[in-house]
Parts: C-alpha cells; structure tokens; sequence
C-alpha cells in the first residue's frame, strides 16, 4: 500500500509557488504571443488567457510580499 504524505504548505513555499505562477503564465503568454504574431488568431485568445492569468499571480505575490514587509515591521517594534 502507498502512504499519502501530507505537506505543509510555508509562507517561503506559497512565495516560490506565486513566482513559479508568473514565470508559468509569462512563458505561457509568450508561446501564445509568437503563434499569434505568426497568423494563428486562435492563440491570441489563449495569450489573453495567459495575460488574465498572470495579472492575478502578480496581484497574489504583490499581496504576498506586502504581508511579508509589515510582518517584518512589526517584529522590529
């Protein structure tokens, strides 16, 4: 029998998982971008998806790393 392992989510692994998100969608977007430019109109709205997806991953690490710094200001009073 397989055991399941149960992993404990760190605010260091939800950091490195919102950046691996916007790098993701970045490339994502890029791909499509290039088919798109090429003549493939099909692929301009999967870089629209791409983009909407990056656009929420940024919003996560911007709120990510704002929790961060007022968690660092607080230890220091």
């Amino acid at each position: 029998m397989a055991t399941l392992k149960t992993a404990v989510a760190t605010p260091v692994a939800e950091k490195t998982n919102a950046h691996a998100d916007i790098e993701s969608a970045l490339t994502a977007y890029q791909a499509e971008h290039a088919k798109f430019e090429a003549g493939n109109s099909a692929a301009g709205t999967r870089a629209r998806k791409a983009l909407a997806e990056l656009g929420k991953a940024v919003k996560a690490r911007r709120n990510e790393i704002t929790e961060t710094k007022n968690a660092r200001k607080e230890a220091k009073a």
